[in-house]
């Protein structure tokens, strides 16, 4: 009996030992090494995911400014394209303008002999009045201009006159009449024999592109803006005398920019050529479109 409680009271005494290591938790040693094991584990995951993240982050910014140079120069070459025959002029390599169009079609040249009513444009004289051969949308104080054939006539004035009024004539052969409520109607060259005519809208006709603030920060990213800036014809002048200021932000982070114009590209020498240059950085990357845009210049 006394031998059966001595190895109890032994287990006791051995289990007690046991809990009490077991309770008085890590040394302040073995806390330092762990620390430094995950240090040295944390720096070794580091340079191995680093180049994997920043190369990630390089791919993403340069796709970012892809798409932000990509899309301000396919919006510039949609309304270069449409613009009026001969309206783009430049101012150094900063910025350029030109008319922008809503529509157009081809005028009656000579009455129609079946019809008392038609109007043929009569270019010895100032008309009030015409017919369009064509389905044709038009706003009132949209301003028809025909036959721009300098790059100064159009802003001048001396081709175009405001829209009044427009009905139809003759519904199955689509046929409108455009109306003019100025005395003098509309001029058009004299020698012009081509039958057509372009609208450009009464609001903004006038478009300029504008790069400005051009250059390149320490942290290697583009300081410079391309803004889109409208305006009227009123006070616009004959020639691009300076490049405008304010208008809405079409790309940031500018670092270089050239615009240049050829009035006569190409074998017929009817074509302009307008030569957009963008290149955009940011944090070091950088990423350079270049387009290239006709505009018929034969009006």
């Amino acid at each position: 009996m006394a031998r059966e409680l001595g190895e109890m009271k032994m287990t006791t005494t051995i289990t007690t030992i046991t809990t009490m290591k077991t309770a008085r938790g890590f040394s302040l040693i073995e806390l330092i090494v762990v620390i430094m094991v995950m240090g040295i584990l944390g720096v070794s995951a580091m340079m191995f995911f680093r180049p994997a993240v920043d190369s990630y982050l390089d791919s993403r910014r340069r796709a970012d400014l892809s798409d932000m140079a990509d899309g301000a120069l396919r919006r510039m070459s949609r309304e270069v394209r449409s613009a009026v025959p001969n309206s783009v002029q430049t101012y150094g390599t900063s910025c350029f303008r030109f008319v922008r169009t809503v529509g157009g079609g081809r005028y009656r040249k000579l009455e129609d002999m079946t019809r008392n009513d038609s109007k043929a444009l009569d270019l010895t004289q100032p008309f009030p009045q015409f017919d369009v051969l064509s389905p044709l949308q038009a706003a009132t104080g949209d301003w028809i201009v025909i036959g721009n054939q300098t790059g100064s006539d159009v802003y001048a004035g001396h081709n175009r006159a405001p829209l009044t009024a427009s009905s139809a004539v003759d519904t199955a052969l689509a046929t409108v009449r455009l109306s003019m409520g100025s005395m003098n109607g509309i001029y058009a060259p004299f020698s012009y024999m081509d039958g057509r005519f372009v609208l450009t809208p009464k609001t903004n006709p006038v478009v300029t592109y504008v790069c400005s603030g051009i250059g390149t920060s320490i942290a290697g990213t583009g300081t410079g803006t391309l803004k889109r800036v409208t305006g009227d014809f009123s006070g616009s002048g004959t020639s691009l005398a300076a490049c405008p200021t304010g208008g809405d932000l079409l790309a940031g982070h500018v670092s270089a920019c050239r615009f240049v114009y050829d009035p006569n590209q190409g074998a017929t020498q009817q074509s302009g050529f307008v030569w957009m240059e963008l290149e955009l950085a940011e944090a070091k990357e950088k990423v350079r479109l270049t387009y290239g845009a006709h505009v018929i210049n034969l009006p």
